[in-house]
Order: structure tokens, then C-alpha cells, then sequence
């Protein structure tokens, strides 16, 4: 789905989900933020093709946390390109993503006998062995990249501890993987089950009150675009921040 001139939020279904990786591209290069579960790769190319984007452009890949939905296609990513992806991500979820430690929320050795038990069969080996991908440069608060218009970084934790945000400067949108969710186009704060420290999430989403947003993609739920600052503050005042 076109969001505006150079953006685009894409669409990849699995079984009964939809996860929305969002595309950046000008006459120079494209940038992919976060990759979708394992095995995706062609549903990505297919998406970029649907928006006119060769994948031969695609030039760096931002990735907003270490969840396995988000880096799962990156490997793939990285072996089929012809050309050198730079990885982007923040230093506190960099380790996680090389494989240095294991991934948080899907890591054996922190669940019980039965929360281990209730995972299907399907997604065991994954959690056991997930994949692993080398961060070619980490990101800061504040950090300008100097790509298509300008991309700023939100450090947004709470929801893993190295969870940023984007700022598209050219579109005001915000990309906001999981620090929100969107339910039939209204803002939810987020979600406590998926949320590792609900204080610090609920206080980096006051922060996004900062920043003059026209839409906001939300990696559950896609597209946002009305009452952006209206939606915004119920989101905070509905969570007593």
C-alpha cells in the first residue's frame, strides 16, 4: 500500500496475521525497515515489484527490534542481494540479533515447562535455533541516517530494550513497529502479553508527541492516518501517563 511519495507499507500474510514491513525508496537507493517472519523473502520481492521498486535497489535494512518477525527474512535478505545491505539497529538489541545472546521472548531457557509445552511444534525449532544476522552499524537516539529524505531514529524501549521508532522526514510518517498497534485504523497503546517492560513503553510513547505526525504505520495493524495528535494523546491519557 502507497502511503505517499516513496513510501509504502507492505503487506505479507502468514496463516492468519499480517505483518507490515515498511518500504523507503528514492532515485538513489531503497531502505526496508524490519523483514518479516523466516521464508518471506519472496512474498517481500513481490511486494517491492507491486510498488515498483527493483529489489536490486534495496541498499540498507533498519530493523525497529530483535523479535523473530521482525529480523526473520533478514538472512535471506543478505545471501540472495547481488550487493552489500547495510544492517541498522539500536546497540541494546544488536547482540541479540548476531547471536551473541539469545533472542528474549523466544528463548527456551527462560520458560517453564509449561509455557515451553504450549508453543506449537512448528515454531520449537525456531525458538531453539533462531536466525541470526550480522548489524552492520548501531543507532542512537536522535540519529539521523541521510536516506530518502531524511530518517530519524526514536529510541522507543519498553517493548524489547533496544526498540526504536522512525521518523520519516520527507512524508511525516512514523514508523512505529510494536510501540503501537492498530486496530481498524485507531492507535493502541501496546501490547502487554508481547511487552517486556509496559512502564517504558507507556513513556516512549508519550514521547512521539513530539514530532509533527501525519500517519503512522504500525507493524500489527498497518495504516494510521487520522486524528494522528488526537489519537495520540487518548492513547497516553487512556494509560494515565
Amino acid at each position: 500500500m502507497k502511503i505517499s511519495n516513496g513510501v509504502a507499507m507492505l503487506e505479507l500474510k502468514i496463516q492468519q496475521f499480517v505483518l507490515n514491513p515498511t518500504l523507503v525508496w528514492d532515485d538513489e537507493m531503497a531502505v526496508l525497515i524490519d523483514t518479516g517472519m523466516p521464508g518471506q523473502l519472496d512474498r517481500i520481492r513481490t511486494a517491492m515489484a507491486e510498488a515498483e521498486v527493483a529489489f536490486d535497489k534495496l541498499k540498507a535494512v533498519i530493523l525497529t527490534h530483535q523479535d523473530v518477525d521482525h529480523i526473520g527474512s533478514l538472512p535471506e535478505i543478505l545471501d540472495h542481494a547481488t550487493h552489500e545491505i547495510e544492517v541498522y539497529e539500536h546497540k541494546h538489541d544488536k547482540p541479540y540479533i548476531e547471536g551473541e545472546l539469545h533472542l528474549i521472548k523466544t528463548d527456551p531457557s527462560r520458560m517453564n515447562k509449561e509455557e515451553w509445552t504450549s508453543v506449537p511444534e512448528q515454531l520449537k525449532p525456531l525458538y531453539e535455533k533462531p536466525p541470526i544476522s550480522k548489524v552492520h552499524q548501531t543507532l542512537e537516539d536522535g540519529q539521523v541516517l541521510p536516506y530518502c529524505g531524511g530518517i530519524q531514529v526514536i529510541f522507543t524501549p519498553g517493548h524489547t530494550p533496544g526498540h526504536i521508532s522512525l521518523y520519516l522526514k520527507q512524508s511525516k510518517a512514523l514508523v512505529a513497529g510494536d510501540a503501537l498497534v492498530c486496530v481498524e485504523g485507531k492507535l493502541r497503546g501496546p501490547i502487554q502479553q508481547t511487552t517486556l517492560d509496559m512502564n517504558e513503553a507507556l513513556q516512549s510513547v508519550h514521547r512521539l508527541q513530539d514530532f509533527d505526525i501525519q500517519s503512522i504505520i504500525c507493524y500489527h495493524g498497518g495504516l494510521c492516518h487520522s486524528n494522528i495528535r488526537e489519537q495520540l494523546e487518548h492513547v497516553v491519557v487512556s494509560q494515565h501517563l
